[in-house]
């Protein structure tokens, strides 16, 4: 069964988080660091876990409106829809998935310094689960 990739896009690195195969949960995957190399790893974790759905954290501000991150967010989904037109891009609302991750990290004991790579993770994995979870209800 097809599998959806989630994004958490920051300035220094990305998160990503893979739904499992039944298109229920979403778990941690990798952080990758922002560069040029972002795009051709994306591509390759879409044929190995043979993903259908990449679902992209926009960042917008409190009130809804779309700041210059939200900007590149979109550029970026733009490139990502380029680089595979046959895959579905969803630009997700991600307000405050970051410091829910970092808060769900603190709670579990981990030290917010030496855990950015796997906050990424979890502000990804935070934002594909909300995704999958508004899909189940769909389904209702």
């Amino acid at each position: 069964m097809p599998r959806s990739l989630g994004i958490d896009h920051g300035e220094a690195r990305l998160g990503l988080a893979i739904s499992d195969e039944l298109g229920m949960l979403a778990h941690p995957l990798e952080t990758l660091p922002a560069g040029p190399n972002v795009l051709p790893r994306i591509v390759a974790v879409t044929k190995e876990k043979s993903v259908d759905s990449i679902v992209i954290g926009l960042p917008k501000n409190m009130d809804g409106s779309k700041g210059p991150a939200a900007q590149k967010v979109e550029s970026f989904a733009n490139t990502v829809r380029a680089a595979l037109p046959t895959m579905r891009v969803i630009l997700w609302d991600e307000r405050m998935t970051t410091l829910a991750a970092q808060r769900t990290l603190h709670e579990a004991g981990r030290n917010a310094k030496n855990s950015k790579a796997v906050i990424d993770q979890v502000a990804a994995q935070m934002i594909l689960q909300s995704w999958l979870d508004s899909q189940s209800f769909q389904a209702i």
